[in-house]
């Protein structure tokens, strides 16, 4: 009954997806894609799937998570400039993350915590219904999570797929619960695309005869 529920609930929210939805769900699956590859597009598809989510966000009124696909956008161009040849420093190459960088994710992630909290205390204060729940919680955890991820992605380290594996697989039922179905499908697809994407990555690392020295 209840999986009957799940997918009934699924089937009318699907029926309700804007065609702008459409459009971010295949930008952003076209980037995971792209990153499982190792290709620099996984930057300028992803900017476009984000760019709309900001749009989203404001026409749901969703000023937090507007913010922080903002802030995506950032880490995407971030993450462009270090996977292009427009400096001189050696192409960046598929590496582990070094104690340091451990250190620095641990704290950027509790950092991103505090901060994914006051803003949604000051967008959604008024918001009973939306503090009634876990949800603001889940939103908080989930987004430092990927905040995480997509420095990690932006260094090509192997670690950030298990960051974006932990996030999607909690995305899927939270995004369908927020009524954006075809969202929380698209993070369904992307937590499969992660599992393989983790998987092509260490292969690559495994076979690549110049690895990035350690600590890089």
């Amino acid at each position: 009954m209840i999986l009957i529920s799940i997918f009934d609930s699924f089937a009318d929210n699907l029926l309700n997806t804007s065609w702008l939805e459409f459009i971010a769900v295949f930008f952003g699956l076209l980037s995971v894609w792209y990153a499982k590859q190792e290709k620099i597009w996984v930057y300028p598809t992803g900017i476009i799937s984000v760019v709309i989510y900001v749009y989203l966000c404001f026409e749901y009124k969703l000023y937090a998570d507007a913010g922080i696909n903002f802030f995506y956008f950032l880490m995407s161009v971030y993450g462009w400039y270090h996977w292009s040849d427009v400096n001189s420093k050696p192409p960046l190459k598929i590496s582990y993350l070094t104690r340091k960088q451990w250190i620095i994710s641990a704290i950027m992630f509790v950092i991103s915590l505090v901060v994914i909290i006051i803003l949604l205390k000051i967008f959604k204060k008024n918001d009973l219904e939306y503090w009634s729940t876990d949800v603001p919680y889940i939103d908080t955890f989930t987004t430092a999570i990927f905040i995480v991820g997509m420095w990690h992605m932006a260094l090509k380290k192997v670690e950030n797929w298990v960051f974006w594996i932990i996030g999607d697989a909690i995305s899927v039922p939270l995004y369908i619960y927020k009524g954006l179905a075809f969202t929380g499908f698209q993070y369904l697809v992307f937590l499969i695309l992660a599992i393989l994407g983790y998987i092509a990555w260490k292969n690559k690392y495994k076979l690549d005869p110049i690895k990035n020295e350690p600590g890089e």
